[in-house]
């Protein structure tokens, strides 16, 4: 399945509800689009909701530290939260979960905020 989002607002933080595989490709651009739209708007706090992503390809994987980047260089913070197994398991085999702020719990990752 290809990745779909969708975009919701809680409190003053950007929450990106993503579903599908985050491969090379449409799924991979269009996180990246996602994410410079909400930088273009002022958004600098940005959730993404990744319960119902199953897989991600290493294009993925650039594609999220590319979002981390971004919104880092913008002074936000970009935080995950609902990891899969799967998805967990590579975050920690490549290391990013020393990168990423990740949470299983929406509200506390939303007042993690600064």
């Amino acid at each position: 399945m290809a990745l779909q989002g969708t975009c919701r607002d809680v409190s003053d933080v950007a929450v990106i509800d993503l579903s599908g595989k985050i491969t090379l490709g449409e799924g991979s651009s269009m996180l990246r689009r996602m994410i410079r739209e909400l930088i273009d708007q002022g958004r600098r706090k940005i959730l993404l909701n990744l319960e119902e992503v199953d897989y991600i390809d290493s294009a993925g994987i650039g594609e999220m530290v590319g979002a981390y980047t971004i919104v880092r260089g913008a002074s936000g913070e970009l935080k995950l939260i609902n990891l899969t197994k799967r998805v967990h398991d590579l975050m920690q085999i490549t290391r990013l979960l020393t990168v990423f702020d990740v949470s299983n719990d929406e509200a506390a990752a939303v007042r993690s905020f600064k």
